[in-house]
């Protein structure tokens, strides 16, 4: 088939690889321009990076449905649009330049998770199986029938760094199987299974203050709100201390328990060091010690954390420079609500 690809982010490329690895022809790659002419740091564009080692023509868009976008992809008359992790919704009239229209690799299985961040979802709703869904593509969001459908199961300490690349390994695969479909297919009759809308959930991009921890949650949405938030927007909170002396640190990995035996309960926020010998050694190691804070209910346990302005550290490494003795992680003045 002749195929133009749209993608921007990481998780098109291993699928755009294979498209091209199975034969079919790539007359463009369309990502997304940079947001800034002349950036300090060019920002990550996997996909940008990809086509041009592979010596592709690429298309920089700031609307790929402007009527010149539509024009110069309809003069390039192609079968079909493969479409992941671009960053668009694609208009009807973009998706018509192609007479088998557009498949959309997702990274959930739908109709859960529809929206620019189902990975981190998933892991935020306590999902215990992930996966990925194509979709023949309507111009509403991730609303198209299934071509083909993949799972994976959610490991106990994943996090949307581990788990992502995962399910984009599981693309190429898939979107062989769809676009073979796709190319029996008359262009009449119903192709796919039809999304149940009564079971759409929403998975909206995160914003950065979403990874503000507030302690008076429970323990445990807190765990999952660590593993969603990595390696961004990452988890943050503001540890005080009775002399004034305060410093914001990223929590890095958490998980909870609901009673630390031997530890008198604290008030909502503080801060404790805790022994090894009540923790199972999956979790310690590499750790020798863990930072505890209390929540409400349950406990978050600390495993690694990051002090702003310096690297990434274990839980021990951090105790032996910092006191935490009488410290307290501050609440934001405004109870934060859980993400839903």
């Amino acid at each position: 088939m002749r195929i133009i690809l749209l993608g921007t982010g990481p998780f098109a490329v291993p699928t755009c690889q294979r498209i091209l690895d199975d034969g079919h022809d790539v007359p463009l790659v369309v990502t997304r321009p940079l947001p800034d002419p002349k950036p300090k740091k060019l920002p990550p564009r996997p996909v940008h990076q990809w086509a041009t080692e592979k010596q592709l023509p690429i298309f920089e868009p700031h609307s790929i449905n402007d009527s010149s976008a539509i024009q110069h992809l309809h003069h390039l008359r192609p079968d079909l649009l493969f479409v992941c992790d671009y960053g668009q919704i694609l208009s009807r009239e973009c998706l018509a330049t192609a007479h088998l229209g557009g498949i959309n690799l997702h990274g959930s299985i739908l109709p859960r998770h529809r929206g620019a961040a189902p990975v981190q979802w998933a892991l935020l709703r306590g999902d215990q199986v992930a996966g990925i869904t194509v979709i023949h593509m309507t111009p509403k969001l991730d609303a198209g029938p299934a071509l083909a459908v993949r799972r994976d199961e959610i490991q106990t300490d994943d996090t949307a760094e581990s788990l992502e690349p995962r399910l984009a390994a599981l693309g190429p695969e898939a979107v062989a199987t769809a676009i073979d479909l796709l190319s029996k297919w008359d262009g009449n009759s119903d192709i796919g299974i039809l999304q149940d809308r009564k079971l759409v959930t929403k998975a909206p991009r995160f914003q950065k203050a979403d990874g503000q921890l507030d302690c008076r949650l429970p323990a445990e949405y807190l765990v999952r709100l660590v593993k969603a938030c990595q390696p961004w927007p990452s988890t943050f909170a503001q540890l005080s201390w009775a002399n004034g002396k305060s410093l914001r640190v990223q929590v890095r990995a958490a998980r909870s328990i609901a009673e630390i035996p031997g530890l008198a309960a604290a008030q909502v926020g503080a801060a404790a060091e805790v022994g090894p010998a009540m923790f199972a050694a999956d979790w310690l190691a590499p750790w020798d010690k863990l930072l505890a804070i209390k929540c409400s209910p349950g406990f978050l346990l600390i495993g690694r954390i990051q002090p702003d302005g310096r690297r990434v550290m274990d839980a021990g490494e951090f105790l032996r420079g910092h006191d935490v003795q009488g410290a307290a992680f501050e609440c934001p003045v405004t109870p934060i609500a859980p993400l839903d």
